[in-house]
């Protein structure tokens, strides 16, 4: 067993679809419509295209809300994506204009910082483990 798919709440999706591929680097999978306004809506990593896929699901149903707003409030995050240099990485965002709540914070053999996604959550980057 391995997860295939996995799936991230947001606001709007054509504006997550920007953040998670003009920013975040992200490679758009499928763009299926669903319904009148909705999208089965993935993304993959460029070194992996046929790696898991995020989900950037319609955040419509009304216990997604109260959850995320939770998660902020109490700054934990959603998702967590590995990165070879969480410094480096930290750095090139905030150039993009990302927002970090966590700046690099070193954990014995790991390094994490948190952002918000600007589509109602916080991710976690963190070194991949070696």
């Amino acid at each position: 067993m391995k997860i295939h798919l996995t799936s991230i709440f947001v606001d709007d999706q054509a504006k997550a679809l920007r953040f998670y591929t003009e920013v975040l680097g992200f490679v758009k999978k499928h763009d299926v419509p669903v319904g009148e306004k909705d999208r089965w809506l993935t993304v993959v990593s460029p070194e992996d295209p046929e790696g898991t896929e995020l989900l950037l699901e319609p955040a419509g149903h009304p216990a997604v809300a109260p959850y995320r707003d939770t998660l902020v409030n109490d700054g934990i995050p959603l998702a967590q994506f590995a990165v070879d240099d969480v410094r480096a990485e930290y750095e090139r965002l905030r150039g993009l204009g990302v927002r970090f709540t966590q700046e690099p914070l070193e954990m014995g053999p790991v390094t994490t910082a948190v952002f918000d996604d600007t589509c109602g959550n916080l991710i976690q980057i963190a070194t991949k483990p070696q």
